[in-house]
């Protein structure tokens, strides 16, 4: 039977160099796409009660990587994502649950 070790109930910060924010998308059905967002910050706050734990994620929409300059560039327009008017993706979880 293996155990989990949960963390210490508090605010804790995402540490970028040991994160990554990446995607996996289906080109036409016969490619996969696989890339990454290069900057993000966010946070985990671990609760007592941890189903009241919470993540909150930014994203920096136009760091996209998809190691194609050309599809990045697109990926970035108003067809996609429109960083110019969109610059961030953000995320805050709605609830937890164990798995």
């Amino acid at each position: 039977m293996s155990t989990i070790t949960l963390p210490d109930a508090g605010t804790w910060v995402i540490d970028p160099t040991h994160t990554a924010v990446s995607f996996s998308a289906r080109h036409l059905m016969a490619a996969k796409v696989r890339g990454a967002f290069r900057t993000f910050s966010g946070e985990i706050e671990v609760n007592e009660d941890h189903a009241a734990s919470a993540v909150t994620v930014s994203i920096d929409a136009a760091t996209i990587d998809s190691g194609v300059e050309d599809r990045d560039n697109h990926l970035r327009s108003p067809d996609f994502l429109d960083v110019e008017n969109h610059p961030t993706i953000d995320f805050k979880s709605t609830g937890i649950r164990q798995a």
